[in-house]
């Protein structure tokens, strides 16, 4: 039985350019400042916890950007297609990234498809990006000295 694509199945939140500004408002806001209250259509209201008032004001601040944003759990499983979905990088070469250990994976129980955690998929995505800085860093450090060479 194939399994249904875990990226398929994930919310997906596009941005409306007319929120912009109040999506950029709210980005700006201190988590532990804000409490939000949610009213049902019933009367019933909620106060949200912080852990979610976080997830809001991050996604706001995406979206402010005009970044869509996606709901994953970060003990999701993906599989390598899914996770070079989500890096913008060719299966095989995740592949080999898998097999180099680069990328942590596991073996599903009595085969041989290996899935990946999202956690792990972002931790070598900041780790990516962090080499990516650095290199651009120190491109920067020899340019200014040729320029003043």
């Amino acid at each position: 039985m194939a399994r249904t694509s875990v990226l398929a199945r994930a919310e997906k939140v596009e941005p409306n350019p007319s929120h912009q500004d109040a999506l950029a408002a709210a980005a700006r806001m201190v988590p532990e400042q804000v409490q939000v209250l949610v009213r049902t259509s019933d009367g019933g209201e909620l106060t949200l916890p912080r852990e979610l008032v976080r997830i809001l004001l991050a996604s706001a601040g995406e979206l402010s950007r005009g970044h869509a944003v996606t709901v994953l759990a970060s003990e999701v499983q993906l599989s390598p297609a899914e996770t070079a979905e989500l890096l913008g990088l060719s299966r095989p070469f995740v592949t080999r990234l898998l097999d180099a250990g680069d990328i942590p994976s596991t073996n599903l129980p009595g085969s041989s498809h290996r899935v990946v955690r999202l956690a792990d998929v972002l931790a070598f995505q900041q780790r990516r990006e962090r080499r990516r800085e650095g290199r651009r860093q120190i491109a920067d450090v020899l340019d200014d000295t040729e320029s003043a060479g």
